[in-house]
């Protein structure tokens, strides 16, 4: 049997391995300590373990715990991103890393779902604008609700395929700016691929679902934001340092037919006293639309299963390679 380890904050370590899943992964793992903090490794720890189980907070494969870990052949990453853990080093020594990024996937493409429709019924609009007149509205009429109206995704990875299958179950027409995604993957989805200006210039609502990389960053510039359609919103689920803040504050300031909800924001949390609280057609929540508590149960059964594959000798379904890093969160 391999020898394996827990190391990650330990804080969340109940969320993702609780009782159901660790037994999953203790029968086929020797597990050699109780779970660690990455603080507490040592390198006589590590020196027999061939699966490192972790999640957020993990430890990052440096050469120096590889030097202590010369066993180690999979890292069973029990939350999304890897960019915090996996090395050149890590690469270059081939050791495995798989992920539960489509498991958190899921669960934004759910929260961005409830977020789109609402957004075409103009549900938080309604909401803010009875909150500060303290009174009722009546219905404006103008609401497009959801069929045949047009949503847009800034990305196809994971999370924006996810957030496609979803919201096609909705008569909606779904178009897309994603600039790698095989067009044979967005016809699948029943996705049109535009270009980012059609995207945000045509869209009834607009879904931000990309990465945060050297091309990205505030690439929801001015220019976009002034082009969006009249009514329309904008939901960001993926990474505040997509939308240049600024730019929104006082594009959104001057069209008040223009709404934002944002569940990520940079910083983030969102400074106290930010414009963004006190817009009244902004509203932030608390990055709420990844797994919350037990849904991260989710993502340790999902390491369970790749485990098993693993040990049986299979093919992982959710391993993530080097050439796949450069365009991932």
């Amino acid at each position: 049997m391999l020898n394996g380890l827990y190391v990650m904050d330990l804080a969340r370590f109940p969320d993702i391995y609780g009782e159901d899943e660790r037994a999953a992964i203790e029968q086929q793992l020797r597990i050699v300590a109780p779970p660690l903090a990455p603080a507490e490794l040592t390198a006589d720890l590590l020196a027999d373990v061939d699966v490192l189980v972790t999640a957020w907070g993990g430890p990052q494969l440096t050469a120096e715990l590889l030097e202590s870990a010369p066993r180690i052949g999979l890292v069973l990453y029990g939350a999304g991103s890897v960019r915090s853990v996996v090395t050149p080093e890590s690469w270059a020594r081939g050791v495995r890393v798989t992920t539960a990024n489509s498991v958190i996937a899921e669960s934004v493409a759910e929260f961005t779902l409830a977020q789109v429709l609402y957004a075409l019924k103009h549900g938080w609009r309604y909401v803010l604008g009875s909150r500060e007149r303290a009174e009722a509205l009546p219905r404006a009429n103008n609401e497009p609700g959801a069929a045949g109206s047009v949503v847009g995704l800034m990305s196809l990875g994971a999370t924006g395929q996810a957030t496609a299958r979803l919201l096609g179950r909705h008569e909606l027409d779904l178009q897309a700016y994603d600039p790698y995604v095989d067009p044979a993957t967005a016809a699948s989805l029943g996705v049109r691929l535009v270009s980012l200006e059609e995207l945000f210039a045509t869209s009834d609502v607009v879904s931000l679902h990309a990465p945060v990389l050297d091309a990205t960053r505030k690439v929801v510039s001015t220019e976009l934001l002034s082009s969006m359609k009249h009514d329309a919103t904008l939901i960001n689920t993926a990474r505040g340092a997509l939308i240049d803040e600024d730019a929104l504050v006082t594009v959104l300031r001057e069209r008040t037919d223009l709404f934002a909800v944002l569940d990520v924001t940079d910083p983030e949390p969102a400074l106290p006293g930010s414009p963004l609280f006190s817009a009244t057609n902004i509203v932030v929540t608390p990055h709420l639309a990844g797994t919350l508590n037990t849904e991260r149960r989710r993502q340790g059964q999902l390491m369970a299963a790749e485990l098993k594959r693993y040990v049986a000798g299979e093919p992982l379904e959710h391993e993530i390679f080097e050439s796949g890093q450069a365009r991932s969160a």
